[in-house]
């Protein structure tokens, strides 16, 4: 099993960017789809974005199409979330997943999470 830890998040107001990573160990992500969800206070855990093996195929949420960017980088093991013009509503904790076989597209079937890093809102 890969082990995933995210980092980047961070305080963050209307409009602004961010760019989230997540790190995998223990074994090579080359053959993993991954993909990135997000949790906020009281709420399920949704879907955000992913992208198969070798990065030519991505999906996304239809709440950040236009304004995320989800790119990997096999040869440093990372998976990134770029995130733009950020929204009150994006305020979440933001998971990296990772599974063998399917594109992500919601929780059932992955088989690994990370910890989560916390996008906090600047009001």
């Amino acid at each position: 099993q890969v082990l995933l830890v995210e980092s980047g998040g961070g305080l963050v107001q209307a409009g602004g960017s961010l760019l989230l990573f997540c790190e995998a160990s223990g074994r090579t992500i080359r053959t993993y789809y991954m993909g990135w969800f997000r949790q906020a206070p009281g709420t399920v855990r949704d879907f955000v974005a992913s992208i198969i093996g070798l990065g030519f195929t991505t999906d996304y949420a239809n709440f950040v199409k236009g304004r995320f960017t989800i790119s990997r980088d096999n040869t440093k093991n990372t998976v990134y979330l770029q995130m733009n013009n950020l929204k009150p509503e994006s305020t979440a904790v933001y998971y990296c997943a990772a599974n063998i076989g399917r594109l992500i597209t919601s929780t059932a079937g992955v088989d690994s999470w990370g910890q989560g890093t916390q996008v906090p809102f600047s009001a």
